[in-house]
């Protein structure tokens, strides 16, 4: 395998072999499964994605608007099944988040996108086609949309990273040590995404904490502190405690604190993580936040090291 290092974050790299992966001239299908977009957010998308030398086709109801949603439950839920079964199409990119990717859910069948393993890229409200592909035992990416990759012009770090894992170049984080980190090493299964949105898909076979042995990651924007107190305390209720094996803690953004005697999101989640008795990064550069949010390779086995010195993500 080849490998070499980029000095940003402390950034390595190993090529993957996975015939997942991309080449020049691969072709790239832009949909839109939650919130309504438009013309010029999908287009700048595609400027960026051109520069790096694929072809991209846009799904026939991508810019639709429905009640705020990109269409109708059926018509996002056949552009995915239009860019899953396209022989053509390699990745499918979300144009955007918002709302309304779990609609789709009731409609799609794990076998389905195990027959068309295909990564989708996205993250927040797409984190819920993300857990289900790693259900399926699919890889897609947690990481930059169209509008990232037209705001930024594909120039900056976290775009460049999400560049070079498109072509199977996969990244090892090393991070900065945070205070309330908990040290251990652990292996498995990076699954999770937005805490609120993967929290909604409990007791359903896309339930990614139904995964065996996993390195669980959250972020979140807009929820309040006794909100991610229910939501972390639902995981214990059913039982999947044991499943977990580490967890990576991203930005949480755009909430009150200090709140119930907490100073703020992560002194409270450290306060019940404590007790798990595995490995705990906090301030992992994953979220909302463009420049805080580099990609994430999802239902791929990695190994996540918390030691005095920082943390290390790195894929198997």
């Amino acid at each position: 395998m080849k490998k070499g290092c980029i000095i940003s974050l402390m950034l390595c790299w190993m090529l993957s072999l996975s015939a997942q992966f991309l080449h020049e001239g691969d072709t790239i299908a832009i949909i839109s499964p939650s919130s309504a977009t438009d013309t010029a957010t999908i287009n700048g998308g595609i400027r960026t994605l051109e520069k790096w030398g694929y072809h991209c086709v846009i799904g026939p109801n991508a810019l639709n608007d429905y009640h705020g949603f990109a269409g109708t439950i059926n018509e996002r839920l056949s552009d995915l099944l239009w860019a899953l079964r396209n022989p053509s199409v390699k990745a499918i990119m979300c144009s955007r988040g918002g709302d309304g990717a779990a609609h789709l859910l009731a409609r799609l069948s794990l076998d389905t996108l195990r027959q068309y393993p295909k990564p989708i890229i996205g993250f927040s409200d797409i984190t819920a086609l993300l857990c289900a592909e790693a259900r399926a035992g699919v890889k897609g990416i947690h990481g930059s949309m169209c509008w990232a990759l037209k705001t930024y012009e594909g120039n900056d770090t976290i775009s460049q990273t999400l560049r070079r894992m498109l072509q199977g170049e996969l990244p090892t984080y090393r991070v900065a040590p945070h205070p309330l980190n908990i040290k251990g090493r652990a292996e498995g299964i990076v699954v999770g995404g937005n805490l609120s949105v993967y929290n909604d898909l409990a007791g359903s076979e896309f339930d990614p904490l139904l995964l065996d042995g996993i390195i669980l990651f959250m972020e979140d924007t807009g929820e309040g502190m006794s909100k991610v107190d229910r939501m972390l305390h639902n995981i214990e209720v059913r039982g999947l405690l044991s499943h977990i094996r580490g967890i990576i803690v991203g930005q949480f953004n755009k909430y009150k604190h200090p709140e119930n005697g907490f100073e703020d999101m992560y002194a409270m989640l450290h306060e019940y993580m404590k007790h798990y008795q595995i490995p705990v990064c906090f301030d992992f550069p994953v979220g909302h936040a463009h420049l805080r949010n580099f990609p994430l390779l999802t239902g791929a086995k990695a190994t996540l090291e918390v030691t005095p010195e920082g943390t290390t993500l790195s894929y198997q």
